[in-house]
């Protein structure tokens, strides 16, 4: 008997306190360089989302949640499509409808790295829509924030599952 997951099921968290911090170290997938670290930390205006991101192509990539905490395949392609629990249409990080999980883009300089910061009113590190347990993507190229399903960003080049944090 198989056991399977929908993309959008909730995630399991603990029934314990409150989670107030994750964090998802990112590995390259095969055929890419890029690592890096992405924090996450519940605050009063929403989750303050911090990504440092190292071995990039200079230019924009796609940043995004998906659904499946699951990094396994060697493309990346095991974490599923973007977390969107509400079934919204894909969109920028800064639109009311869009995927819970589309946080836009890195930007990388002429080095290869890339620094993020924002915070997001969609993000939760609790309850039934919680990130954690779900997997962070960076993508070869820019996400256009309006390609449906998914901004059209390409290949899945680094991939990392988020994880309680203290």
């Amino acid at each position: 008997m198989a056991c399977t997951v929908a993309e959008n099921a909730p995630a399991a968290t603990d029934a314990g306190p409150d989670v107030t911090a994750a964090v998802a170290v990112l590995h390259p997938t095969e055929g890419n360089d890029a690592y890096g670290i992405v924090r996450f930390a519940h605050t009063p205006d929403g989750v303050q989302l911090t990504a440092d991101v190292s071995g990039l192509a200079p230019g924009q990539h796609g940043f995004h949640i998906h659904a499946l905490g699951d990094c396994s395949a060697p493309d990346g392609t095991s974490a599923g499509g973007h977390f969107n629990p509400e079934d919204m249409p894909h969109g920028g990080p800064l639109v009311a409808e869009r995927h819970v999980g589309d946080m836009g883009n890195l930007g990388a300089d002429s080095t290869g790295s890339a620094h993020y910061q924002r915070t997001d009113r969609l993000l939760t590190l609790n309850g039934t829509h919680s990130i954690i347990g779900r997997a962070v993507i960076v993508h070869a190229g820019a996400d256009d924030m309006r390609s449906q399903p998914t901004g059209a960003a390409g290949a899945r080049v680094a991939c990392g599952v988020i994880g309680i944090a203290e």
